[in-house]
């Protein structure tokens, strides 16, 4: 599928490239997918989301990070939670023996069987992290390693859950860390200021656009997902990006391919770190998680643990955890899981504001089995788009998101001319007043999923009103409006935002 013209998603300082492929604006859900030998010890401390703790005023915020796959790093901090736990349970073993557990653990692993759950969730593309921060490549890479000898795996896991996904019609994405590879500069990184200090320069730049290359020529990725930052500077990256749109006319570039050089001049001095320690964490207070910066080459924005709080013109995902880390954490109790009321709503908001949800899944290391908490939350989105995939799945944004109406929240999205609308905490029988949506002679509404719904309205220029009944108890209620106008401009549904 070719991208369709899409006016208000290229972004500004991209113009020469694509627009945002209609298949992406579609898809509503993702499937971000972090698996690493970090995922073997499977640790890290759940006292903080991530927005929180870079918000908080904690000395090195990022020795305590919430994430299992920074477990490389937070070791390299003495007095840390993940180096007081190790010691305990793994007293004396380097990071680096993980690797042999997790390549152990790839004989039992079903590529085949993951590509089925993640499409029964109603997901419809996946980004699967090929490399991470530690280095290690979850392909038979070409290009090795010159710091760690075999650092990849045997087995081709691009390639073959590539090849499931696709069989279960998915898209399939890699994720690269090109900003940080440990093997190549293990410095500690501590803080915001560190992270970007610590990209590797020399080899490294030359090392990453092979490996990219390699990625974009043999799987073909539908979506290129970078982190952190890129290694070299605006003309490479200006050249790699064109070498993917070649091979790839209808793929997505994310938002985290920000040219190394034009952050290290800003990173030489101790009065600039502090600057940015503190720009970041009032941007972590302000978003309440993470949002890069804008790289001069970028298709879609990738908010963490975070959400924007209006309409976007420009294409964007969410991105997050299940709990509160991406890999495997098994120190993670029910408290940490997002709850069903919460998994459901969310995703409601998103849709509403134009967005996807990249949820992501966590295997464990030792056998590659996607534990049962996070299969649950797989088994309540599947649940959700069962309602009506159709009301969801290719859905824009309306003229507005959604406000709260009688004490209750709802968002909408247009729906080919027709408007969804989401009520939370809805009840299994229940009205409610919307001031956003005036009646015609033409209005009908009709309850997706269980339920039967109506609508009545004293006049045509007044606030419509949805009767419901029958519809369960569940956290969320869909129902598709037809024939209604704003009425607050006047403006009908399929004016929505295209």
């Amino acid at each position: 599928m070719g991208p369709r013209p899409d006016s208000g998603n290229r972004p500004l300082a991209d113009r020469g490239g694509p627009t945002v492929p209609a298949w992406w604006r579609d898809a509503k859900l993702g499937i971000f997918i972090h698996w690493t030998p970090a995922s073997v010890p499977g640790w890290a401390p759940t006292e903080h989301e991530i927005g929180p703790l870079l918000a908080s005023d904690r000395h090195n915020p990022l020795a305590e990070i919430p994430y299992t796959e920074w477990y490389e790093n937070s070791l390299r901090f003495p007095n840390s939670s993940v180096s007081r736990h190790h010691a305990e349970v793994y007293p004396n073993r380097p990071y680096a023996d993980f690797a042999a557990d997790f390549r152990a653990g790839l004989d039992t692993w079903d590529p085949q069987d993951w590509a089925r759950r993640f499409r029964a969730a109603g997901a419809r593309y996946l980004v699967l992290v090929a490399k991470h921060h530690d280095g290690f490549c979850l392909w038979p890479t070409a290009v090795p390693n010159p710091h760690r000898a075999n650092w990849c795996t045997e087995r081709d896991v691009v390639g073959e859950l590539g090849e499931a996904a696709r069989g279960e019609g998915l898209r399939f994405g890699v994720y690269y860390s090109g900003g940080l590879d440990w093997t190549f500069n293990d410095h500690p990184i501590g803080s915001p200021s560190d992270l970007f200090a610590a990209v590797p320069d020399g080899s490294y730049a030359a090392y990453a656009d092979a490996h990219v290359r390699e990625l974009i020529d043999r799987f073909r990725p539908d979506v290129l997902w970078g982190d952190i930052a890129w290694p070299g500077n605006r003309k490479a990256l200006t050249n790699l990006v064109a070498h993917y749109r070649a091979v790839v006319p209808d793929g997505v570039v994310n938002d985290r391919f920000m040219p190394h050089s034009v952050l290290s001049g800003a990173l030489k001095n101790r009065a600039a770190a502090v600057l940015i320690n503190g720009g970041a964490r009032r941007m972590a207070q302000r978003d309440r998680g993470i949002v890069p910066p804008k790289p001069p080459i970028f298709d879609t924005r990738s908010p963490e643990y975070s959400a924007i709080d209006r309409v976007s013109h420009t294409a964007w995902e969410s991105v997050r955890g299940i709990d509160r880390s991406f890999g495997f954490n098994r120190n993670s109790d029910p408290a940490h899981f997002l709850t069903k009321d919460q998994l459901s709503w969310s995703f409601c908001d998103v849709v509403s504001k134009g967005g996807n949800l990249l949820l992501n899944v966590g295997p464990r290391g030792a056998d590659g089995r996607i534990p049962d908490p996070q299969l649950t939350r797989l088994h309540w989105l599947a649940e959700l788009l069962d309602t009506d995939a159709d009301g969801i799945v290719g859905s824009r944004p309306w003229v507005t998101p959604g406000d709260r109406g009688g004490g209750r929240e709802v968002r909408y999205w247009a729906d080919r001319g027709n408007v969804t609308v989401a009520i939370h905490h809805p009840g299994p029988t229940g009205s409610l007043e919307l001031w956003d949506l005036a009646a015609t002679a033409a209005t009908r509404v009709r309850a997706l999923g269980r339920g039967e719904a109506h609508s009545t309205a004293t006049a045509t220029t007044g606030p419509l009103t949805i009767h419901w009944q029958g519809g369960g108890d569940g956290p969320v209620a869909l129902f598709s409006v037809s024939g209604a106008v704003a009425a607050r401009s006047g403006l009908h549904p399929e004016r929505a935002v295209w």
